[in-house]
């Protein structure tokens, strides 16, 4: 049963952060791409991934140093390195359009 729990938390988690990422990306990415003259066109769902995953690192970290500090599963995140290079890709993606000048994804 605490398996189940774990499960629906992890889910419900997901949910919010990549709903938390599509709201961010349409309302405040896209027109500030807009206003520095960067189309928002193509496959701009990497765009969105990348923003919910920063919002997901920051959550991680407020929570797992200073409110969780001893649960397990905020320190394996910390800890990760997978966890970490998804991170650095993400800030890539989201930031990337404004040296090229144009979104390449």
């Amino acid at each position: 049963m605490d398996e189940i729990k774990n499960f629906v938390l992890r889910l419900i988690e997901i949910i919010v952060f990549l709903s938390i990422g599509l709201l961010f990306t349409l309302n405040i990415l896209k027109p500030i791409y807009e206003h520095f003259g960067i189309s928002f066109y193509g496959n701009t769902w990497v765009n969105w991934f990348g923003v919910a995953y920063i919002f997901f690192v920051f959550y991680n970290l407020i929570f797992g140093l200073f409110i969780f500090k001893a649960n397990n599963l905020f320190t394996q995140r910390m800890t990760s390195v997978i966890f970490w290079l998804i991170f650095i890709a993400s800030i890539y993606v989201v930031f990337i359009p404004f040296i090229k000048g144009e979104n390449p994804f």
